[in-house]
């Protein structure tokens, strides 16, 4: 006779079981690359490459020539925008957002204070800032800055309008004109004596080569059409002959050349650039 086992009261409680972790599932291998990428970016999603390069807005002319010399000298990227004054696209509503004056040249630097973009306009404001951003050209020791500055604003107040209205009347304007051809003329070449005098003890205009030479330099290739410098002011010829061997001055000189050829080479182009250049007034 078989033996009944005996009865329990109750079931015996079973063992809590382990947590375990399920092993991740391999991605399918057309995923694979996929999946990798969405791991590098995350938590955000993969990023646009950021802009470098600084925009230009440009036209070779002395003031355009002040800022591409500058950004050769500095080694900074850059991107020319041509802007063809002679068409007037210096009008175009986009390029008002940049320069409120119409004028070129003006920059965009992706990279701007805080890591933000900036837009700046009018060329000595242009040197002083890339100075300050790089370090170049432009003296952190107060005294030595005064000095850059002085040359600095003697150009945009003096060298540079002077010399522009000169060459208008000489060049462009119909006959008629001789007490302006003189007036002018006359202050160019009491300017450049002023200069001339400078140069006689100093190799650059602030001390050190600056920001002050880069942008009195184009407005000299200017002036040196209406006066014989070997003649009249040897010290500023001198000058002039050094710094436009300087390997970035050449580079940002030529920069853009072909261009303005092109337009000065089509008599339709030269006329139709005196009509939109000259007589400007106010625009709504």
């Amino acid at each position: 006779m078989a033996k009944k086992k005996p009865k329990t009261s109750a079931k015996p409680k079973a063992k809590p079981a382990k947590r375990r972790t399920a092993p991740a599932k391999k991605p399918a291998p057309k995923k694979a690359a996929q999946a990798k990428r969405a791991a590098a970016a995350s938590p955000r999603k993969a990023a646009a490459p950021a802009k470098t390069s600084i925009e230009l807005y440009y036209w070779p002319t002395p003031n355009g020539w002040k800022v591409s010399i500058m950004l050769e000298e500095c080694a900074l990227p850059y991107v020319m925008v041509p802007v063809n004054i002679g068409k007037g696209e210096q009008f175009e509503p986009e390029f008002l957002r940049i320069s409120p004056n119409n004028r070129m040249p003006a920059i965009v630097d992706p990279n701007g204070p805080g890591g933000r973009p900036i837009s700046i306009f009018e060329s000595g404001a242009i040197l002083q800032y890339l100075g300050r951003k790089t370090g170049k050209f432009y003296p952190k020791d107060e005294r030595a800055r005064v000095a850059v500055d002085e040359w600095l604003f003697w150009q945009m107040a003096g060298l540079g309008p002077m010399t522009g209205q000169a060459n208008h009347f000489l060049n462009y304007a119909k006959e008629g004109n001789d007490y302006a051809r003189k007036r002018y003329t006359d202050e160019v070449h009491r300017l450049i004596g002023v200069m001339n005098k400078r140069l006689a003890a100093n190799e650059y205009l602030a001390g050190d080569y600056s920001i002050a030479d880069m942008a009195c330099w184009g407005w000299i290739i200017g002036a040196s059409r209406m006066i014989d410098l070997g003649l009249e002011f040897p010290n500023v010829k001198v000058w002039r002959d050094a710094i436009g061997k300087r390997p970035a001055v050449e580079r940002g000189f030529a920069l853009g050349r072909e261009l303005r050829e092109q337009q000065a080479n089509d008599p339709k182009a030269q006329e139709e650039a005196r009509r939109i250049l000259f007589g400007q007034r106010a625009r709504p």
